[in-house]
């Protein structure tokens, strides 16, 4: 009597181990896959073995789901209702610009008192995360159909015109800018020691602008410029380093040369200076950086000048222009090579700012 008790128990328990035992994704996946083939729950279940309520739950879960991978177990049970959850979510996507603390105080307003990381992980859940604003230039709804236009009238070009342009432009340099942000391995209570600092002046320790030249063959000259930017020292400029630049990139003579349209840059004097030289200046949008592949390059050349810590404006000028010389032909010509992308990425955003 005994011996059939314990037998009669074992066989409980080993049902008990079969139903509770989580099935593969595999099985899962099989399951869905004849259902949509139109097999009928018993057919599934006896072609797979298993029972026909297990068939049911998978299939329920995948209609409500469309997965058959594991959902998150329940767990401690959430501080907020799903009402508030809803407007935390909505509040961030809104006003993408709201701190943690006025979310954290609206949801207080309402009776819903919790911490500003139960927060973040309600954001979290949604794909909200916290990243650092990029600055873009603001731009007016003539500024956008400008750009749009531009994108749109010069999407079809041919690749080999766009190597035959020369992108130029003019950027301010700082010898302690905010690109020189570093990260160090210290202990507690150490931040403030020599070694864990970088070293900083009153006033950013003064700035250099540069104009440079760059085309998919490579970078042409870059110059810095020495007192304020008028017409004439624009032309100077031009005069010196221009044509010797589409010569080293070999351009040829009827290439095409691209400068945005600050007041100096469209001067009547400037112009006919293009006129005379017979170079042909491309029609640029106004406020239309992301439309500009130097400002790539020009990202890349801070980084790496603020890595050599130039200690003075004249080391400060000496890294630019060695870090500039250091741009790989392969690196330029990818930036024209995507030219393309980045008109159609414009377009998309109809004329406003893009990732690039």
């Amino acid at each position: 009597m005994h011996l059939h008790c314990d037998s009669l128990r074992s066989v409980k328990s080993a049902e008990s181990i079969m139903k509770n035992k989580e099935h593969t994704r595999r099985v899962r996946d099989t399951v869905v896959k004849k259902f949509k083939a139109g097999f009928g729950y018993k057919k599934i279940s006896q072609a797979l073995n298993i029972p026909r309520s297990t068939v049911q739950a998978i299939i329920l879960k995948w209609k409500e789901y469309q997965t058959t991978a594991n959902l998150p177990r329940p767990g401690r049970p959430s501080k907020l209702s799903a009402h508030t959850r809803r407007r935390l979510i909505r509040d961030a996507a809104k006003r993408p610009m709201i701190t943690l603390d006025e979310l954290q105080r609206s949801t207080a307003e309402v009776g819903d008192s919790v911490h500003r990381t139960t927060i973040s992980r309600i954001l979290h859940k949604s794909g909200l995360y916290g990243r650092a604003a990029r600055r873009k230039p603001f731009l007016k709804d003539i500024h956008k159909k400008c750009c749009l236009k531009f994108a749109t009238s010069h999407l079809g070009d041919t690749p080999n015109m766009w190597k035959k342009v020369l992108w130029s432009d003019e950027t301010k340099i700082e010898l302690f800018g905010n690109n020189a942000k570093r990260y160090v391995w210290r202990k507690s209570n150490t931040a403030h020691h020599t070694e864990h600092t970088i070293p900083t002046v009153k006033h950013g320790g003064g700035s250099i602008m540069v104009w440079a030249c760059f085309s998919s063959a490579g970078t042409g000259k870059m110059v810095k410029i020495d007192g304020k930017m008028d017409g004439a020292k624009y032309r100077t400029i031009l005069e010196e380093n221009l044509m010797e630049s589409a010569k080293d990139l070999r351009l040829g003579r009827r290439f095409v040369f691209q400068q945005d349209n600050d007041p100096k840059h469209k001067a009547k004097s400037t112009m006919e200076w293009f006129k005379n030289k017979h170079i042909q200046v491309l029609e640029w949008p106004s406020q239309s950086p992301d439309l500009n592949p130097i400002k790539n390059l020009w990202k890349e050349l801070k980084t790496a000048v603020h890595k050599c810590s130039p200690s003075n404006l004249t080391e400060l000028e000496l890294f630019c222009k060695e870090e500039w010389e250091k741009n790989s032909v392969s690196r330029c010509a990818k930036l024209i090579e995507t030219y393309p992308k980045r008109l159609t990425a414009v377009i998309a955003a109809k004329g406003g700012a893009t990732k690039y």
